[in-house]
């Protein structure tokens, strides 16, 4: 079937009428493909797929067991619009426990949302006009900069590199630069490095927004996933409640990606334009999940279980890989190591060269059937996630084990 006409109606910020004909291939998608064909080539081999970005694990039962509860209950069938009283208090007294952050008004600071990915999509329209500018960190998440560049605004990246412990360097950003940004965009911990951040930089990112009229958004979907000290937020800083605003989600932290509940906390005014917004795109996420939520948020142990299950999976990792010529690090929260791509890797006398962290990734899943994310964008790098599937502490090693085995054979250049 043909529609001529269609082909010329698409909005230019998705393509215009060349929409749809783009031969590019989104890197997901390549990892799908190669992953596919490589199964099919080597069907006796083990695929130990270390790209995927979520847990491996079921919700805790509390959490599912209450679930069960309130979805039977009629009181909690309609909807929910900005959220209801019971999620707000329980995330409330979860910044409080967690992060001693204990001056937070429930009422006023505190909205759901139907995952930290939504809230991203939305907060640029309460703020960004054309010609306006977002900071944001690269590598990094882009859905708020897509957004963004959606209602005609700009992006201005700030490379994390190893030299600066990837965090960004703030004083880098051009003068004329910060004389159109509006918002400063963070994540820590940090994906897709795993870096964190430190109270101090924290203490800088407010005094810098202070000082340059912007809001931060503090991507927070790790900040408790963290495997030495007590978990950091930027409302730890003095005054930060004046100029930021945290996304804290339960997808990584509690096991429960597919439930798409989180949290906005921090400026009330901010919270407010995040809600308006939000209320003119969706109706809120079903109550019985939000009430499953106050479950989860209440047992912030399940969270520290799980920081102990990445942390054992992550020296496990970090192991098999420095055993064979790598300098990967363990991180200190999320579940994510970001580690250098070898420049060849040599088997009987035949080298094959990588010019990319892409180039070894794909060659990485084509030999040798093991799947991770390549970022290119400061330097050829890989992401291995450790939420590759392995029930128990024996499976754990024996995966691991495979992992060092399978890249024993070869002989690596950095």
């Amino acid at each position: 079937m043909s529609d001529p006409y269609i082909q010329e109606l698409f909005a230019e910020r998705i393509g215009g009428n060349q929409y749809g004909k783009s031969t590019a291939i989104y890197k997901f998608e390549k990892i799908k493909r190669a992953k596919k064909a490589a199964k099919e080539a080597k069907p006796d081999v083990d695929l130990i797929d270390m790209g995927v970005g979520e847990p491996d694990e079921m919700a805790f039962p509390v959490v599912v067991k209450t679930l069960q509860a309130e979805a039977a209950k009629p009181e909690n069938r309609g909807y929910s619009d900005n959220g209801g009283d019971d999620f707000k208090a329980a995330a409330a007294k979860y910044m409080a426990d967690v992060f001693g952050v204990a001056d937070i008004d429930p009422a006023s600071e505190v909205i759901h949302s139907i995952g930290s990915k939504t809230a991203l999509s939305m907060l640029p329209a309460c703020f960004i006009n054309p010609g306006d500018v977002v900071l944001m960190t690269v590598p990094g998440y882009p859905v708020l900069g897509t957004h963004a560049k959606y209602l005609g605004g700009q992006v201005y990246n700030m490379p994390l590199e190893a030299e600066n412990n990837f965090l960004p360097d703030l004083d880098a950003v051009p003068t004329d630069v910060l004389a159109k940004a509006k918002i400063l965009v963070l994540n820590y911990p940090n994906n897709p490095t795993g870096a964190s951040a430190t109270l101090e930089f924290f203490e800088k990112a407010v005094a810098f927004a202070k000082a340059n009229d912007l809001i931060i958004v503090q991507d927070a979907a790790y900040a408790s996933l963290i495997f030495d000290g007590k978990p950091l937020s930027i409302f730890q800083v003095p005054g930060a409640k004046e100029v930021a605003i945290e996304l804290h989600s339960l997808s990584k932290s509690f096991n429960m990606t597919g439930w798409r509940i989180g949290f906005v906390v921090g400026n009330p005014l901010i919270v407010k334009a995040y809600g308006d917004m939000k209320d003119n795109s969706d109706s809120g996420q079903f109550l019985a999940i939000q009430k499953a939520g106050a479950a989860a948020l209440a047992n912030p142990n399940i969270t520290e279980e799980i920081a102990e299950k990445y942390s054992r999976r992550m020296d496990l990792l970090v192991d098999a890989l420095n055993k064979n010529g790598f300098s990967a690090k363990k991180p200190n929260g999320s579940f994510f190591l970001y580690v250098a791509a070898p420049k060849s890797a040599t088997i009987g006398g035949e080298t094959t060269e990588f010019a990319s962290g892409e180039d070894f990734s794909q060659w990485l899943i084509t030999n040798e059937l093991i799947s991770t994310v390549p970022w290119d964008d400061c330097g050829s790098f890989v992401r291995f996630s450790v939420t590759f599937a392995a029930q128990g502490e024996e499976a754990e090693k024996t995966i691991a084990a495979e992992i060092g085995d399978r890249l024993a054979k070869y002989e690596f250049t950095f």
